[in-house]
């Protein structure tokens, strides 16, 4: 049978999602906590790749079994084995042959929060980005309107990036401020290497008055990634959650957000 659950973690002391030699993954650990309710070695495959200090409220992945449990113990047996900075948030079984995590899905959505004061905070370390110089919302909003649609976003995504083509839709790019907290949500079809971090570092040089509301799109029709701007820092970015066809029921709970929800 297939298994579809949804993970949340701080990404802080992860070098990313994805297995490496020699390092600590939430790949890893989740493959073990798994194999250990299943009692056998398997595979785990998620919605969407994160960075190093990347988290995620409501990652979604998927794995194939024989072992017969209840969603409740795979759940429960899972985050008995897993260290307190991963978590499983429900387990559900899934169609084998229509349902994969990744290639099912039509839509992922991010979420990136700043920081906005004279100070840092201890409370928020690793979790929110820092920017001491003030930012205007205003101006960055305006920038981000421009991005949205199906663009060539080359100058957007990592000079490493493996994808196959650099066309993406981009659905939504909202930028609001409660107090000291600037939130980017960002939603797309699929999202390229760096591309949020991208757009947020961007976005931010806006705010801060370095550059106009028209460098956005500038970079944008450039389609070169070494006349972009700075990658943001992976403290405040978050894999929110992800979107399926309405024949794939999931019990997404990602709207939902430990410090601002």
């Amino acid at each position: 049978m297939r298994i579809a659950l949804g993970v949340e973690y701080d990404g802080t002391r992860f070098h990313g999602w994805q297995l490496q030699d020699g390092v600590r993954t939430v790949q890893g650990v989740v493959e073990k906590a798994l194999a250990s309710v299943a009692d056998h070695p398997l595979r785990v495959h998620c919605a969407g790749r994160t960075d190093a200090g990347v988290h995620a409220v409501e990652q979604v992945i998927h794995f194939d079994t024989h072992s017969q449990r209840l969603p409740k113990a795979w759940v429960l047996g899972s985050n008995a084995n897993l260290p307190d900075d991963v978590n499983i948030l429900w387990a559900q079984e899934m169609p084998d042959d229509s349902f994969h995590a990744r290639f099912s899905a039509i839509g992922r959505c991010y979420r990136y929060f700043i920081l906005n004061r004279n100070s840092r905070s201890a409370l928020l370390a690793g979790r929110a980005t820092w920017v001491h110089r003030p930012l205007d919302v205003e101006p960055m909003q305006i920038a981000a309107n421009a991005l949205l649609g199906t663009h060539d976003f080359s100058s957007y995504r990592a000079l490493g990036c493996q994808a196959k083509s650099p066309v993406r839709t981009l659905h939504r790019l909202d930028v609001s401020r409660r107090g000291d907290l600037i939130e980017l949500r960002v939603e797309a079809n699929a999202f390229l290497h760096h591309m949020v971090r991208n757009l947020a570092g961007v976005l931010i040089a806006i705010g801060k008055g370095d550059a106009d509301t028209g460098w956005a799109q500038d970079i944008l029709e450039m389609k070169d990634r070494t006349r972009g701007g700075v990658t943001a820092p992976p403290d405040g970015l978050y894999f929110n959650r992800v979107n399926y066809p309405d024949q794939f029921v999931l019990p997404h709970i990602a709207e939902r957000h430990p410090f601002t929800d």
